[in-house]
């Protein structure tokens, strides 16, 4: 009973630890490409870098949280006007949501000199 009480947390450990390896499959330079097409670079600049305080900064920002972001501008639990108009967030793809958080979270972020 020990035992396989052991292989049954030994296997859910190894099945958490793996998640993160199939949690986005986005294509970063594809991403670059539908960023310039959904007009991202308006408000959050080139590469990211947001041209305004009043805009995020994308560039090196998580992955993950990025495509939850997008998903939740795409269903309409998150609402922003900006967000509704620009990228006209309800119709982007998985595909989409995937290669655009793969391109932004590629992006060199912020970072503070020494």
């Amino acid at each position: 009973m020990k035992n396989a009480m052991k292989t049954t947390l030994a296997l859910a450990a190894l099945l958490a630890a793996s998640i993160p390896a199939f949690a986005s499959s986005g294509n970063a330079e594809a991403g670059g490409k539908k960023a310039v097409e959904k007009g991202c670079p308006t408000c959050h600049g080139k590469n990211g870098i947001s041209i305004s305080p009043e805009f995020p900064n994308l560039a090196g920002q998580n992955e993950d949280y990025l495509v939850a972001s997008l998903r939740h501008y795409m269903n309409g639990q998150r609402k922003n006007p900006i967000m509704s108009a620009q990228v006209q967030a309800a119709k982007l793809t998985e595909r989409d949501i995937e290669d655009l958080a793969a391109y932004f979270s590629s992006q060199n972020g912020l970072y503070v000199k020494d």
